[in-house]
């Protein structure tokens, strides 16, 4: 691999990917990647209320649950973080770089790491419960959905696994890499690869139903709400596909790559563009409600709460933004680049920079 192309994978593999101390405890808060939380956040800005440093650099997304933050790390450990105070509760290592967010289910935690294994760790004693291993490193972050557990490898294959033994369901070889984190409906999965296809697999047998060409890489996770699926594109495009037949109902063109992963509410889809914009389309239709410049480009993908859409930016900001009209409720300034997607917990804004900083702002 190439030093641009692994700086590539390092950039956008961020962007993939429910008890006491809130927190949904999956990337893009639910297994449909809505992006909408399940918590109240901030609409006014307060305050920094704690601040944890990693030891290396952190380009996974946290997510919370059961009043911990999980965050990974290239050191290859994913911390466990009292949600309260930033303190370290304890960490795992792993036998590689860790990019793929955790997902939470019960006293387990699982995590994908660049060693090219899924594990499933026991959140009360720390131990490993079972790990699953793939042919390529584990970007994608993992999907839970009843007794399943879905997750890409770059090894070209969507896997299911058991999430209880961590045996094999079945596994369906998309022929490129799969960076993205899965969305899942009643019945398929739905995956975007390196050669440009977002992918409908059928979560009971892992054969596929359809699929979409843009002819450009997707790294955008898909977004799944009310009969359409919404993805972004290398080809600077934000998509928008039918479930049923995998059909394009609409698809609008930024200035940049869409690397962000969508959030959905009632009305409209969020995204950011390596444009430098933020924006909101018509979740039907697709026309364009508002826009909003930041100073950098937004690799981040977008979270939902409160009437306020929350985003990062390159320029090193989180954005409070109104879903309504996209006036500016707050941003905060972390003091680097952030890649990762914020998660809310406690009324506050969870997020980390790529330097290894992790912040919890209210």
């Amino acid at each position: 691999m190439t030093r641009g192309l692994t700086l590539t994978f390092l950039l956008i593999t961020t962007l993939f990917l429910t008890a006491c101390g809130g927190g949904s405890g999956m990337y893009r808060e639910d297994a449909s990647h809505s992006g909408r939380a399940k918590s109240s956040g901030p609409t006014e800005l307060e305050n920094l209320v704690w601040k944890f440093t990693a030891p290396d650099k952190v380009y996974s997304s946290p997510v919370v649950a059961g009043g911990t933050v999980y965050v990974g790390c290239k050191d290859g450990h994913l911390y466990a973080l009292d949600v309260n105070n930033g303190r370290v509760k304890w960490k795992f290592k792993t036998g590689g770089n860790i990019e793929a967010s955790a997902a939470v289910k019960g006293d387990t935690v699982y995590v994908g790491s660049w060693d090219k294994y899924l594990y499933a760790v026991d959140v009360n004693t720390q131990k490993m419960k079972w790990k699953f291993r793939t042919d390529g490193m584990v970007y994608s972050s993992p999907v839970l959905d009843g007794n399943a557990i879905y997750f890409g490898s770059s090894d070209n294959h969507l896997y299911a696994v058991n999430a209880e033994t961590g045996y094999e369901i079945w596994r369906y070889n998309a022929k490129a890499g799969v960076y993205t984190s899965p969305a899942v409906s009643e019945k398929e999965v739905y995956i975007g690869t390196m050669d440009g296809h977002l992918r409908a697999i059928n979560k009971k047998s892992g054969q596929e139903q359809w699929k979409y060409s843009t002819r450009h890489r997707i790294y955008s996770s898909p977004s799944v709400s009310d009969g359409l699926i919404y993805f972004g594109s290398d080809n600077k495009y934000i998509h928008a596909i039918s479930m049923k037949t995998g059909q394009e109902i609409w698809k609008k063109k930024t200035a940049g790559k869409v690397f962000s992963s969508p959030a959905v509410d009632d009305r409209a889809v969020f995204f950011g563009s390596t444009d430098t914009y933020i924006y909101a389309y018509n979740a039907e239709k697709g026309g364009r409600r508002w826009e909003y410049k930041t100073e950098g480009p937004s690799f981040s993908s977008p979270v939902i709460a409160s009437n306020t859409v929350y985003i990062g930016s390159v320029d090193g900001h989180i954005y409070a933004l109104d879903t309504s009209n996209g006036a500016l409720r707050w941003k905060y300034d972390s003091g680097d680049k952030v890649y990762s997607s914020p998660t809310v917990a406690n009324g506050m804004i969870i997020f980390n920079s790529v330097g290894g900083e992790v912040f919890a702002v209210r």
